[in-house]
């Protein structure tokens, strides 16, 4: 996703949304959080004169946690990694040099949520940067004592880990809210160790619930607010004034790195269930249907003449996964999962993600203007390495010989695009197969919407509309069409060498 701003994101995650057991004796410790604790803290009916009884209350459960790390240093070989590495990785009359190591640093916050010692904060936090590996954890505490801590689970899918530090006392500690209640306006305080400046706080309001980034993935389902939060906040707790944590502070957006009052945080309804499952050592599973996605625009809806903000459309379909072998291909228009719509606050990947693996589920979904619908078992969503590597491509695609484009016309003049119909030797050419048809970008007008969206010479036109486009007339036939029916897009599936095919709604002009 590309924005003018910068996303400094610090994804964290935590909590339990029940009181854990802490080995100690029933009623012998109390929450830093407790209703009666904080009755004198601030009034129900709103934000108090001052936060300052507030946050004496809270802050004693609100950590600085840092790691000392074993980083490898990129080597200098310029052969490195290849099978040529031997014979250029020795200096003249010297042996092969030994890998080198630098120490690295990280700095973050966390909280405690129970009395005898489990700490949630983010994952990225305690977990190595680049090559490398953590050889130490340590979490201090407000008042200075240090304590060395262990990771007990950490979950790279919700960015969260959970530590353990022991001490003969109880520490205080802090327990969730319901996030589900929070609304845009109410205050919110936030704790933090920012820039490494332990024990800060600041206050603001909720700005918006369940704010969708356009970061894609399970978890883009934040609360925005205004209350500062910079660098090093990450993993800090988001309080409500009944102190009770309805969010993790996670992101900013940011033209420099430093707060400019758009933050957000996890809420508490999301990440309770995953630190618990971390705290009892429980492997994270999540619902996979095995499909690739991108939300429904409104420039694709224009192009079908659908609903906008609903649903989103498959872009490409995993051999043997749930949702091929139930019948979805790409370009189907997915609108609800299991009963529940398909929006822009509940992405299909939140919807299917905390689905369990094995579950047979009904998937309603939109194919040539006709509403369908599917029982999909859903598996197992594989690792983040292993989903990388699904959508990894060749990048040293070839250069291709120029494409001799004729007068395109129509399609020129309302896609900004010259075109050519594909033949055996300029598919060979782009990579693709000699039996392929559709129509080879050939030059794209730089100020066209399509140059916007990334098209550019060498890609194929498959299709238009859902219509394969084997010449200039087919593809000119669909522009006529969306004229006629008032559309203001046509949806065009791009193949790219080395990469699957996708579709695009382009703007006409």
């Amino acid at each position: 996703m590309r924005y003018a701003y910068g996303l400094t994101s610090v994804l964290l995650v935590g909590g339990a949304a029940v009181s854990l057991a802490t080995g100690y004796p029933a009623g012998a410790q109390v929450a830093q959080n407790d209703d009666m604790q904080l009755s004198r803290a601030v009034p129900r009916a709103g934000a108090p004169e001052s936060f300052a009884d507030l946050t004496e209350q809270l802050q004693p459960a609100v950590v600085n946690i840092s790691t000392r790390q074993r980083v490898e240093v990129q080597s200098s070989n310029p052969f490195s990694g290849t099978p040529f590495e031997g014979l250029f990785s020795r200096r003249q009359g010297q042996q092969q040099q030994e890998p080198q190591f630098r120490e690295g640093q990280s700095l973050g916050s966390g909280f405690i949520i129970s009395a005898d010692g489990y700490v949630v904060t983010n994952n990225h936090v305690v977990s190595p940067s680049g090559r490398g590996t953590v050889e130490e954890i340590t979490v201090t505490m407000p008042d200075g004592t240090e304590y060395e801590a262990e990771l007990v689970g950490n979950d790279v899918e919700s960015d969260l880990a959970v530590l353990k530090v022991s001490r003969s006392e109880p520490f205080p500690f802090v327990r969730f809210g319901d996030s589900s209640q929070a609304r845009p306006g109410d205050w919110v305080v936030a704790i933090g160790n920012p820039f490494g400046l332990g024990g800060t706080v600041t206050s603001g309001i909720v700005s918006a619930v369940l704010r969708n980034t356009g970061m894609g993935g399970a978890y883009d389902r934040y609360i925005q607010t205004d209350a500062a939060i910079n660098r090093g906040n990450s993993g800090g707790p988001l309080f409500d004034m009944q102190g009770n944590v309805i969010g993790i502070n996670n992101a900013i957006f940011s033209p420099t790195g430093g707060s400019v009052g758009i933050g957000f945080a996890i809420p508490a309804e999301i990440a309770a269930p995953i630190v618990e499952q971390l705290r009892r050592g429980e492997a994270i599973e999540r619902g996979y249907l095995g499909i690739s996605i991108q939300p429904v625009t409104d420039d694709l809806a224009a192009s079908l003449g659908i609903e906008r903000n609903r649903g989103e459309i498959v872009q490409s379909v995993q051999p043997g996964e749930g949702a091929e072998r139930a019948g979805l291909r790409a370009g189907d228009i997915v609108i609800s999962i299991n009963g529940e719509p398909v929006t822009p606050e509940q992405s299909l990947s939140f919807l299917v993600a905390n689905v369990a693996p094995g579950e047979t589920i009904p998937v309603e979904y939109i194919r040539n203007g006709e509403r369908v619908r599917a029982n999909v078992t859903v598996g197992s969503r594989p690792s983040a390495e292993e989903l990388a590597r699904q959508q990894m491509f060749d990048p040293e695609a070839e250069e291709e010989e120029m494409l001799e484009s004729p007068d395109d016309g129509l399609i020129e003049q309302r896609l900004g695009l010259q075109v050519v119909p594909l033949n055996p030797q300029i598919a060979s050419q782009l990579g693709a197969s000699a039996g392929t048809t559709g129509l080879a970008v050939g030059a794209v007008d730089a100020n066209s919407d399509a140059a916007r969206k990334g098209l550019q010479r060498g890609d194929i036109i498959l299709s238009a509309n859902y219509r394969e486009v084997a010449d200039i007339a087919g593809l000119e036939a669909v522009i006529a069409r969306a004229d006629a029916e008032d559309r203001d897009a046509v949806l065009l599936r791009v193949q790219r060498r080395g990469r699957p095919p996708t579709y695009l709604p382009v703007r006409l002009r």
